[in-house]
């Protein structure tokens, strides 16, 4: 390659990473807005009746991607997998936004950043992988910084919180069966996640259900339309950029729910939120870039919660 081919080559290189790393930001600030949006749709309606209309409005958009791409839904791998993948998809988002009705929202992003400590941790308990002692030391670090997060009391370990770490947890498994599951082309994987909660919707939703106006439908619907967004977002910007570039900006999700928190609901976080936020944020980037550093195939990442 001469001199000038490489020059070119690599200023197309970090064009394409520039580009990534834009897009995961919009991601992330999609999905930050979208779980503001989200709690502010569960002060009025149930959990149950949004994850039902906001997945209603997400699978219309998805058709015509479903139905390009129908071959593949007729061999799927793993099916009983694929299952257990679905419904932990849907105990977090529900865990999610059942623990925002009660816990301000930077608390509860808080508690989902330690997601990719617990996968670090399940990683060598379930799936039998090497973690050394640096990144037993972060996860011992991550849980810390979990700890002084929930301020240590009788009312800190309330049914919220304890949601809200539940949803994390579920989040961590549904990472780890996903890699098991590279081989699922992306529809089918999406496709499935948002039918699970349909189906949770279509069975709890009925349970107090309010009639949504014409304006709150609208709500209902941007919130589907944000959720395949983002996610689109998240893996155009993965096939611009290496994971290893782009994935440590979702942690700016701490950011934005914050400003979202304050801004929409007047929510002031506490200083020890902030300094476990920053715990986690700490432990869960040195893993990230530890693993990057011993693995040459790129992590599988799933899109931020919510």
């Amino acid at each position: 390659m001469t001199m000038l081919a490489k020059i070119s080559a690599d200023a197309g290189n970090r064009s394409a990473a520039l580009a990534g790393i834009a897009l995961m930001l919009l991601a992330v600030w999609m999905f930050s807005f979208g779980d503001a949006l989200g709690k502010f749709i569960v002060a009025t309606y149930s959990v149950g009746q949004l994850l039902l209309l906001r997945a209603v409005a997400s699978l219309v958009l998805l058709s015509p991607a479903i139905w390009r791409h129908r071959a593949a839904f007729r061999s799927i791998q793993k099916p009983g997998l694929q299952v257990v993948r679905v419904a932990l998809s849907t105990l977090e988002v529900a865990a999610f936004f059942a623990a925002s009705v009660y816990l301000p929202l930077a608390d509860v992003i808080t508690y989902y950043l330690a997601a990719p400590i617990f996968v670090t941790a399940a990683s060598a308990i379930f799936l039998g992988e090497k973690v050394g002692w640096r990144r037993w030391s972060a996860i011992v670090v991550g849980f810390i910084g979990v700890m002084i997060a929930l301020r240590p009391s009788t009312q800190a370990f309330s049914w919220p919180a304890m949601i809200a770490l539940a949803g994390s947890a579920s989040f961590a498994a549904l990472m780890i069966i996903t890699r098991s599951l590279r081989g699922t082309p992306d529809i089918v994987l999406t496709a499935a996640q948002f039918s699970g909660t349909l189906l949770f919707g279509l069975v709890v939703a009925p349970f107090g259900w309010i009639t949504p106006s014409l304006p709150d439908f609208g709500l209902f619907a941007v919130a589907g339309c944000i959720s395949i967004a983002a996610a689109l977002a998240v893996n155009r910007s993965l096939k611009l950029a290496p994971a290893s570039v782009v994935v440590p900006y979702q942690y700016t999700m701490i950011i934005w729910a914050v400003i979202f928190g304050y801004a929409v609901f007047g929510d002031v976080p506490s200083v020890a939120m902030l300094v476990g936020a920053a715990v986690i944020i700490v432990a869960g980037l040195y893993i990230f870039l530890r693993e990057r550093d011993l693995v040459h195939d790129e992590p599988v990442v799933v899109p931020p919660p919510g």
